[in-house]
């Protein structure tokens, strides 16, 4: 999949009025079977070595119930490839306005019936930049929906000044949500994206948004997350490291991890 360069112009004006761009599908059958595969030859054959800090279930005790991988594009070179040598990467830089730099891929799931909520939250607020120059995309590798846990956004809220107020969640891989959030406003510009696999958005680092449980007995909501700081960005390595390690120590005392 190529985009020309008016799509991106197209993209990077869209994105600069809502703070997020929606594709639907950015890859079709052909290319998300592939994925799919990739995927779950990395749950069998890769995710068993990874640092247990990394991968989160939503019962410790059932393998079945994986919620969350990170760095799969550290430990695997399919995965690298997608996240460094692919359109997604080209989105990122177009809508930045500057040369997108790898970060993190994520994988998420919500397990059917049990998936939690993501609450609604910023992701700036955990990346510890100044500036905040940074996206997330989002790609669907099955259908989702109201049902399973489609992402929705709140339009226009990457245009405020810094971040609204974050407070723990208790959301394994989510620890810190808005506490401020539901107001008239806010519920009047919340945007839903439900989809078919190979859906793909993007957003900003200071976009609001969350997604609902999976209540679907039988359905699971696959993703991929990919993570991308612009270079003109910094990171407060303290801080975060310190943020870190206060995570990981909750998290290891509540037997999360």
């Amino acid at each position: 999949m190529t985009l020309s360069a008016s799509d991106l112009a197209q993209l990077s004006h869209s994105f600069s009025d809502d703070g997020y761009v929606a594709i639907m599908p950015l890859f079709h059958r052909d290319k998300m079977v592939e994925i799919n595969a990739e995927l779950d030859r990395y749950i069998r054959d890769v995710m068993p070595g990874m640092p247990t800090e990394e991968v989160y279930f939503e019962d410790r005790a059932d393998r079945s119930t994986l919620k969350q991988m990170q760095k799969l594009s550290v430990y695997d070179e399919y995965f690298r490839t997608l996240m460094e040598n692919s359109v997604i990467r080209d989105i990122a830089s177009a809508v930045m306005g500057e040369a997108a730099v790898p970060q993190n891929l994520q994988y998420f799931n919500k397990p059917a019936g049990i998936g939690q909520p993501t609450p609604p939250h910023q992701d700036g607020y955990y990346f510890h930049l100044s500036p905040c120059k940074a996206v997330t995309g989002w790609l669907a590798l099955e259908p989702v929906d109201a049902e399973n846990g489609c992402i929705h956004y709140v339009r226009g809220s990457h245009k405020a000044d810094g971040f609204r107020p974050h407070g723990r969640s208790n959301v394994l891989g989510f620890s810190q949500g808005l506490t401020d959030f539901g107001s008239a406003e806010d519920k009047a510009r919340t945007v839903s994206f439900p989809g078919e696999e190979g859906t793909f958005l993007m957003h900003d680092a200071r976009t609001i948004h969350w997604a609902g449980a999976n209540r679907s007995p039988t359905r699971t909501r696959r993703a991929l997350g990919f993570v991308y700081f612009g270079e003109s960005a910094k990171i407060d390595h303290a801080s975060k490291a310190a943020y870190k390690a206060r995570l990981e120590a909750d998290l290891r005392a509540q037997e999360k991890i």
